[in-house]
């Protein structure tokens, strides 16, 4: 497996992160590559975990869950709604710069929100795997960019993700993915937040998970207060990392001692 937007650590020393307060093991850990050191895990699929995971990303209550399953972008209604706008602010749509500027936007806009038609079961794609580990996975370091629903501007940064599995572990590049997903519609960064986390949960039914986001956002640089130098950031703590200061510490040491500062 290759990173995607995201860069892995594994913690080791096996300790375990189920029980009391914390881990075993003096929270020691080690960063993984995604290289060669991966054969070293034993990966099985089950078939019957695969059908019933299938029959979770059709259900309705999934889809309405994680706002999924959207129709189709209705590009000519956008194309005319931006023609619109040109005449409102003065424009002449008619001129030669703009005479394909509602195509385009009409077709950035079904690009920008495409999280609402992703398909769940395509995006992992079989890629559950049965295996007996039980550390802190952290894919760190995963760019996103969405649109604040607010104004409809862009805000954009870096995602850190971490559960503890319980029996299964997902592909590497899936949790970019499901970072993108999220973000490729009208959002707000708490809610965001907290979708990854609980699709990461509903999927894996780990330990727990963890989601840490940083973002800046357009609407408060551009417009408004016309503040340049600040930045946001959100988490969501599930399961054990919500139970557990020792879990939460460790996953925090593990994201500022790979990034240094979060923020870009």
């Amino acid at each position: 497996m290759t990173p995607s937007n995201g860069k892995r650590t594994r913690n080791g020393n096996g300790h375990k992160a189920a029980h009391g307060d914390g881990h075993n093991g003096n929270g020691r850990s080690s960063s993984l590559k995604a290289t060669a050191q991966e054969d070293a895990f034993s990966y099985s699929v089950d078939g019957d975990l695969l059908e019933m995971m299938q029959a979770k990303f059709d259900s309705d209550d999934f889809l309405r869950t994680f706002e999924l399953g959207l129709p189709a972008v209705d590009r000519e209604t956008i194309e005319g709604a931006i023609t619109n706008v040109l005449y409102a602010v003065g424009e002449d749509p008619e001129r030669e710069g703009l005479l394909r500027t509602p195509h385009r936007v009409a077709k950035a806009y079904e690009e920008l929100l495409s999280g609402y038609r992703t398909d769940p079961a395509k995006l992992i794609n079989n890629a559950v795997f049965e295996v007996e580990y039980d550390d802190m996975v952290i894919v760190r370091d995963i760019e996103y960019y969405s649109l604040c629903e607010h104004h409809m501007l862009p805000f954009l940064g870096k995602a850190h993700v971490a559960y503890i599995p319980n029996k299964k572990v997902i592909g590497l590049s899936k949790i970019p993915r499901i970072v993108e997903m999220f973000a490729r519609r009208l959002q707000v960064q708490e809610r965001m937040t907290r979708q990854i986390a609980d699709f990461i949960n509903e999927v894996l039914e780990p330990k727990g998970v963890a989601v840490v986001m940083d973002g800046v956002h357009m609407c408060s640089m551009m417009r408004g207060v016309k503040n340049h130098g600040s930045g946001m950031t959100t988490s969501t703590m599930l399961g054990v990392f919500r139970e557990s200061e020792t879990t939460r510490n460790e996953f925090m040491a593990h994201i500022n001692r790979a990034s240094g500062k979060a923020m870009f």
